[in-house]
C-alpha cells in the first residue's frame, strides 16, 4: 500500500465514523455510566456506533491487523500493525452539545505511534501526523501544523481536561505547574493536544490516560515539532501520567517541577 493509498483508507476511516456518531450529537442521547468508581465515565449509542463502523472497515481491508479500542477492546495486540481507537475522546463534551470532541485513530507499526489523525466531523476539521510532519484541514483551508515557541512556564499556556482526573497524590505536582505558567484552560480532551500542535496552547498535563486516549496524538505533537512523554520522560504509548509541550525548554522545566516538590 503506498502513502496516497494509505492516507485515502485513513480518510474513510474517518468518515466512516463520522456518518455513524453525528446524527447522535445534539440529540436527546441516553447515557450509561460505565465507570467503576466515583468519577462519572460516560459511553454512548455513539461511542458504540463509531468504534464498531471503523472496526468492520478495518477487518475488511486488514485483516491481519490489530486493533485496540475503548469501547470493544482488543483483537491481535501483537499483529505489527495495530490500530488504536477512540470514537469519542470528550464524551463529556459531546453528551452536552460542547465541541470539545474528536475521533481518534491512531496506527501503531511494531508498537511505535506511525500516524496518527483527530477527527471532529461537525466541524469538519481534522489534525494529522507521522511524527515527522503535521497538517490541518478544514473548512478555512489546509496548512501545516507548527508548535509555537516559548521560552519557558511562565510565558505558558497551560490545559488539562479536569482537576479531577489528578489522584490526591499527583494534585500537588500539577499545581507547581499551575502556579508557574501564564494561564490555564481546562476542558479540551483531546482538543488540546491539537491546539498545541497548532502552536495556541503551550502545554498540556494530564493523569490516568489509557494507549486509546493518546497514541494518535503522539505524531501530531512530534510531527509539529512538539514533545509527548510520561511525566518521568518514557514514552508515552502506553497512557498513564503524560506531559506534551510545544517547546523543549518548557517539558525539561515542566518535568521538573512534577518530580521534585522543592
Amino acid at each position: 500500500m503506498t502513502a496516497v493509498d494509505f492516507e485515502a483508507f485513513v480518510d474513510r476511516l474517518a468518515a466512516t465514523s463520522g456518518e455513524a456518531i453525528l446524527p447522535f450529537f445534539r440529540s436527546s442521547i441516553g447515557v450509561e455510566d460505565k465507570g467503576a468508581g466515583a468519577m462519572f465515565d460516560p459511553v454512548t449509542a455513539a461511542d458504540r456506533a463509531g468504534e464498531a463502523a471503523m472496526r468492520r472497515l478495518i477487518m475488511e481491508t486488514f485483516p491481519s491487523h490489530g486493533i485496540v479500542g475503548e469501547e470493544y477492546g482488543s483483537e491481535h495486540p501483537d499483529a505489527e500493525f495495530v490500530w488504536v481507537l477512540d470514537p469519542i475522546d470528550g464524551t463529556r463534551a459531546f453528551i452536552t452539545g460542547l465541541l470539545a470532541w474528536g475521533t481518534l485513530i491512531g496506527l501503531l507499526r511494531g508498537g511505535n505511534p506511525a500516524f496518527g489523525l483527530m477527527h471532529q466531523p461537525f466541524t469538519r476539521e481534522r489534525f494529522s501526523g507521522d511524527g515527522g510532519s503535521a497538517r490541518y484541514q478544514g473548512p478555512n483551508g489546509n496548512r501545516r501544523l507548527r508548535t509555537r515557541h516559548c521560552p519557558d512556564i511562565a510565558h505558558a499556556v497551560l490545559s488539562a481536561t479536569s482537576p479531577a482526573i489528578f489522584d490526591m497524590d499527583e494534585i500537588p505536582a500539577f499545581q507547581r505547574v499551575e502556579a508557574r505558567a501564564k494561564h490555564t484552560r481546562y476542558g479540551g480532551d483531546c482538543y488540546a493536544y491539537c491546539m498545541l500542535a497548532a502552536g495556541h496552547i503551550d502545554l498540556v498535563i494530564e493523569a490516568g490516560l489509557q494507549p486509546y486516549d493518546i497514541v494518535a496524538l503522539i505524531p501530531i505533537i512530534e510531527g509539529a515539532g512538539g514533545v509527548v512523554t510520561t511525566w518521568d520522560g518514557q514514552p508515552a504509548t502506553k497512557g498513564g501520567r503524560i506531559i506534551a509541550a510545544g517547546d523543549k525548554r518548557v517539558h525539561a522545566e515542566a518535568m521538573e517541577l512534577l518530580n521534585h516538590s522543592a
